[in-house]
């Protein structure tokens, strides 16, 4: 049994904070054979207690097997792999070319760790949400607070279990909590802050790195919108996105929050995300050992008001509709007719309720798309090249899949991350290394430089050199 919200334990978090500020020089001072050693230690932890996490998950809210191990084990071990692969290029010096006006000198970027950070994560993905940040924090040779949701309690305790296991509490550490207990550490001068949830939580979480001046990573979300143009094939659009839509039951930060169909195309798209829905979760989804259900009552009450408010201004369900408060349970549902200022088409919906638009120009696709703010993701159905140019050159967005949804969450090459509302900085990969360091230049100064004589006192003559190191340097 998971007890009650732990109290705000505001001795224990000055203790680990405290401990972690008189160790982190020794962290960061650490080989990349150390800190591989430590990746690893954590990814045989993860394989470990496995079935431990699988059990969690589905006491939380109804996790399927498939989608523990595809979602929140997998990108865990495979991050690990790529940054044990890559760490000793990561922290190697990266040299610069010096310019012909400091001849005689050479220059580079050393990668220093930033220090302590704190990394806040979601309950949508409890486990790789919060030890993806901490993959590249370890990496970049940081100590680490993590403070998870208070939402999935069991998947929080499995969290502290396996971080416990591989980490000294002076380098990593699982703080457990509400949202006092987020405020609490809040107020403690991180260096870094790793912030993973909704756009409106990441602006308190902005303003309170502000008053410390540290740096953050904020992971947000938005709406994220598809487009299956005339060109598309219906079949393997409507297969990705209703996949892709009501997996963790469309709790899902870069979900396809609403399609844009050409007009053309509408009708044979809804029919195939129909007969898509019944393939993988059957007659009836609450039957289904695949299908989950809504986090908690606040956010089935929240999606459900969003879909009863935007029948109520006209809106279709041509698919699903059914709803059990006593389950939190949503049916996959499919919208239409949507008037554009419903709540649907206004909030993120985070739940498996699909709106499908459609437009008749591109243009208007386009147009509607940036009325809104910058989505975290943006994925193009079509087969058109010079379409899919048009899209990305005349949108804004964190990401973009081609004929596909969300999978570019699982290349660690690419930076994943959104940009304005959808977030702050990029992680993944390299890219989540760099967001947990400082990058300093170092200049070495080799032969005298010809800066010496320029030193003053100042005459006509070093005026004219002025000039010509202005003209031609």
């Amino acid at each position: 049994m998971i007890d009650a919200i732990p109290a705000v334990d505001t001795k224990r978090i000055h203790r680990i904070f405290e401990a972690q500020q008189a160790n982190q020089y020794n962290v960061a001072e650490s080989s990349a054979k150390e800190r591989i050693r430590k990746l690893q230690l954590l990814s045989d932890a993860v394989m470990k207690y496995r079935p431990e996490i699988r059990e969690a998950l589905y006491k939380d809210y109804r996790r399927p097997v498939a989608e523990v191990d595809l979602a929140e084990i997998f990108p865990i071990t495979s991050k690990i792999k790529h940054a044990k692969r890559n760490l000793r290029s990561w922290m190697a010096p990266h040299k610069v070319a010096t310019p012909r006006s400091l001849i005689g000198s050479s220059s580079w970027v050393h990668y220093e760790p930033k220090g302590v950070c704190l990394i806040i994560s979601p309950w949508n993905y409890p486990i790789q949400l919060a030890l993806g940040p901490l993959i590249s924090a370890v990496a970049a040779g940081n100590t680490a607070i993590i403070k998870p949701s208070e939402s999935t309690p069991h998947s929080s305790a499995m969290l502290r279990k396996i971080v416990e296991e591989v980490f000294e509490e002076k380098e990593v550490a699982v703080v457990e909590g509400d949202v006092d207990t987020a405020t609490a550490l809040l107020d403690l001068p991180f260096n870094h802050i790793f912030f993973t949830g909704s756009p409106e939580v990441g602006k308190i979480v902005m303003v309170a790195a502000a008053k410390n001046l540290a740096s953050v990573t904020l992971e947000l979300g938005g709406k994220s919108p598809t487009i299956v143009d005339e060109t598309a094939d219906i079949g393997t659009a409507a297969s990705q996105i209703t996949w892709t839509k009501y997996s963790n039951n469309g709790q899902i930060c870069i979900a396809p929050d609403y399609v844009l169909v050409h007009e053309s195309k509408l009708d044979a798209f809804v029919a195939a995300v129909k007969s898509r829905i019944r393939e993988y979760y059957g007659e009836n989804a609450a039957e289904s050992d695949s299908y989950m259900r809504i986090i908690n009552a606040r956010n089935f009450r929240r999606v459900k008001s969003y879909l009863d408010d935007s029948i109520q201004a006209g809106a279709k369900v041509v698919h699903g509709g059914k709803t059990d408060a006593s389950d939190n349970y949503i049916e996959p549902t499919v919208v239409t007719d949507l008037p554009l200022d419903s709540p649907l088409m206004q909030h993120e919906i985070f739940g498996p309720v699909m709106p499908v638009v459609p437009y008749r120009d591109l243009q208007e696709a386009i147009d509607l798309i940036r009325s809104k703010e910058k989505p975290l993701g943006l994925y193009i159905y079509s087969k058109s090249k010079q379409n899919v140019n048009r899209i990305i050159q005349s949108t804004r967005a964190g990401g973009t899949c081609i004929n596909s949804n969300a999978v570019h969450f699982f290349n660690p090459n690419l930076p994943f991350g959104g940009s304005n509302n959808s977030g702050i900085g990029k992680t993944h990969g390299r890219f989540g290394f760099i967001a947990f360091s400082n990058e300093r230049a170092v200049y070495k100064q080799i032969l005298p430089s010809a800066l010496d004589t320029l030193k003053p006192p100042y005459n006509d003559a070093k005026l004219k050199m002025i000039d010509m190191t202005i003209k031609w340097f």
